[in-house]
């Protein structure tokens, strides 16, 4: 039975003060109240399911401040639900996603000084940091068009890709210009979000960003695809149809009849009977 695991409930009940907080301050209604649960909920079964398969009996110190993350997209999240209902205030969703992207720059830190790095902890802040980029697309969509959702996609559809392709599904390299444009993908969606620049400039940086993470998914494909594994030709099976130009295979040959196996026995021995008769005279 597996081992009954306090940090990820934990990080579901700081989701539920967060979303009530959202309601006291910024009117937080309904869609955003079942979208942050349901959120919450999502990764409270994510987070226990992934420390059960790697064998963690808790969560690290660095794991703890991904939580915290965590739990801050979860309220950007439901604020943005909210916000195709009604008007929601703009300086708490910035204010939240600010503090998310701070913080994930403190909890590689954290991993690195304390020595709890993993492999879990990793794939956990990744994912954290890509679902709070399709969360700012889904937002930036009214503002700017439909075309922003690529920014927040394109992560999951490389990962779709390798359901389809296996090739695909290898380990990259670590390389740190992918982290730099993971960290600018984040500060163009909050700067756009806020309308502190004007329109035209916000469009041409979210532009930007869009050509960098293109860039950055195009080379890691390329590296995949240079990497692959070569297919293994068919065997042949034995009912294949024989070439016009191969051997054709000799016939085998015929037992001879009883009658002329008797016959070629007498004809050999003759001789040799004759032979004896004159050694003897």
């Amino acid at each position: 039975m597996p081992a009954f695991r306090t940090g990820p409930v934990i990080g579901l009940i700081g989701q539920a003060a967060l979303l009530a907080a959202l309601a006291v301050t910024a009117g937080l209604g309904p869609a955003g109240w079942v979208v942050g649960a349901a959120y919450g909920i999502v990764v409270c079964a994510a987070v226990t399911y992934g420390l059960h398969r790697c064998g963690a009996r808790s969560l690290g110190p660095a794991d703890r401040v991904t939580l915290t993350r965590a739990v801050l997209v979860g309220g950007v999240t439901a604020l943005t639900v909210d916000s195709f209902l009604r008007q929601v205030p703009v300086a708490v969703l910035v204010a939240l996603a600010s503090v998310a992207l701070i913080l994930d720059g403190v909890d590689g830190k954290v991993a690195r000084r304390t020595r709890t790095a993993s492999a879990f902890g990793a794939r956990f802040d990744m994912e954290v940091d890509a679902f709070l980029i399709l969360v700012f697309s889904v937002y930036l969509t009214r503002p700017f068009g439909a075309w922003v959702l690529a920014i927040g996609a394109m992560r999951y559809a490389f990962l779709v890709a390798g359901w389809v392709l296996p090739w695909m599904r290898a380990t990259l390299p670590p390389r740190y210009w992918r982290k730099v444009v993971a960290a600018t993908q984040g500060v163009v969606l909050v700067v756009a979000t806020a309308g502190v620049l004007p329109w035209p400039v916000s469009a041409v940086a979210l532009t930007a960003a869009l050509a960098l993470l293109v860039e950055s998914f195009g080379r890691d494909v390329g590296w995949l695809w240079r990497q692959r594994r070569p297919v293994p030709a068919a065997v042949r099976p034995a009912h294949a149809v024989r070439p016009a130009h191969a051997a054709r295979p000799v016939p085998a040959a015929r037992p001879a009849p009883l009658e002329h196996l008797l016959a070629g026995a007498a004809a050999s021995a003759a001789p040799a009977r004759e032979s004896v008769l004159v050694r003897a005279r």
